[in-house]
């Protein structure tokens, strides 16, 4: 809405976006605790954040940004993997107050005396930057703002706003319930190449919002490699490979299927309880790919492959062990109108053969969780249309086809249309 200065130390700006989607009815043989309801529903979601920072010196900046975050989700968020829609509150029993989204400090080690010209945004404020640098953050953020970030399948305010479209449905990065964590990264960059490690902190419990202040228990490692290289002769393109480790109080599913079949738990349990075990620190790791790769000079190709070792109980993101997604991204300059953009993709999620066991005998996860299981992949088609009203006012409509809700092939399939307001300054 309004310009930005350039030659600023000072940084100043915010968004709000706005996001309606509704479901009619679709066919389930049955529904549980954690299912998406299949009689029709609507709800819109809303995130609005106000973005500060400040240039100490020519190497060190300071940023904050705060943020709210409300409305409403359907089915209060459950009964999906890879969730509709991004922006969602995942406990819609959180305050909806105003809250501490980043806060982190920010520090540049120049490399190189040769210099490459830096997009200023809220996640960094310098004009240019060293060509070869090691960038150290340290504070509260949320990982994908730094990993697995993709420019055409990243962003639910102007991109797809589907969860496994945005992120790596099998990468479940350390976060709070808002997607946020306490760590540091470490970030190298050379000219063609790049590689970025964190240290962050995990939730007390899956979907929590309160993180383990014990870093030598719980704690999370996310490493990437990034290759600035197409793989189409001359044409631009990147290559990002991904690994993480997380340490936290998490269950095992088949230790939660054997204790409730010889009714060892330690209470009584009707159906298997992934979290009905004492404190205990269990590993989960997995790996990604990204790849990003123009095709003409609007129109990017994109796709991602996650994997995770699946017998440990999902905690902090979703619940997937293994995820394909492809798509594409136009810009608008195409058809004349350059600030326009519209995509296509398609995703699909799997769950290993424990997980599936889990859940098929009544178990719940922290989304999933129909009271039985006929297993099938999640697979989802999803589309959208970006348009530029007027300086910082976007509207979108989009339209997603989810194939087996769930991983249940007695449910569904599910159309969700859904229109999204932008508008930043």
């Amino acid at each position: 809405m309004l310009p930005h200065f350039k030659d600023s130390r000072f940084w100043l700006s915010g968004q709000a976006n706005f996001i309606f989607q509704t479901h009619p009815p679709f066919p389930a043989d049955y529904s549980g605790a954690h299912s998406l309801g299949p009689n029709y529903e609507k709800a819109t979601s809303r995130v609005m954040t106000l973005y500060t920072g400040v240039r100490l010196n020519n190497s060190t900046e300071l940023l904050v940004d705060i943020e709210e975050a409300g409305g409403a989700a359907l089915s209060t968020g459950l009964g999906l993997a890879g969730n509709t829609d991004l922006d969602i509150v995942r406990n819609p029993l959180l305050s909806k107050a105003p809250y501490l989204g980043r806060a982190m400090i920010h520090k540049v080690f120049a490399l190189s005396k040769d210099k490459v010209e830096n997009t200023r945004s809220y996640l960094s404020l310098f004009d240019e930057l060293p060509r070869r640098r090691l960038e150290l953050r340290f504070g509260k953020f949320s990982l994908p703002d730094f990993f697995d970030v993709n420019s055409v399948g990243s962003d639910t305010h102007l991109q797809f706003i589907n969860w496994t479209t945005d992120n790596n449905g099998a990468w479940d990065y350390a976060a709070d319930t808002r997607g946020y964590t306490v760590g540091a990264t470490a970030d190298f960059e050379d000219r063609n190449w790049g590689f970025r490690f964190a240290e962050a902190l995990m939730p007390t419990v899956a979907n929590g919002i309160n993180l383990v202040w014990r870093p030598w228990q719980a704690h999370a490692e996310n490493f990437e490699y990034e290759l600035r290289h197409g793989v189409i002769p001359k044409k631009a393109g990147v290559v990002r490979l991904l690994a993480y480790t997380n340490y936290a109080n998490m269950g095992i599913y088949r230790d939660a299927i054997i204790q409730f079949e010889d009714h060892s738990a330690p209470t009584p349990e009707a159906v298997p309880d992934v979290t009905n075990h004492p404190w205990h620190i269990t590993r989960k790791y997995g790996f990604g790919i990204n790849l990003e790769q123009n095709l003409t000079p609007h129109l990017t190709a994109f796709a991602r492959f996650g994997w995770d070792n699946g017998k440990t109980e999902s905690f902090a993101y979703t619940e997937v062990d293994q995820t394909f997604a492809e798509g594409l991204g136009a810009n608008g300059a195409w058809w004349h109108r350059k600030q326009d953009r519209a995509g296509i993709a398609f995703v699909s999620n799997a769950i290993a053969k424990d997980h599936q066991t889990y859940l098929a005998d009544g178990g719940l996860g922290f989304l999933l969780g129909d009271g039985a299981l006929n297993y099938g992949r999640e697979n989802i088609l999803e589309t959208y249309y970006t348009a530029h009203v007027w300086r910082g006012i976007y509207v979108a409509p989009g339209l997603q086809h989810v194939n087996d809700p769930g991983y249940n092939r007695d449910r569904g399939p599910v159309l969700v249309p859904s229109f999204r307001a932008h508008i930043e300054f």
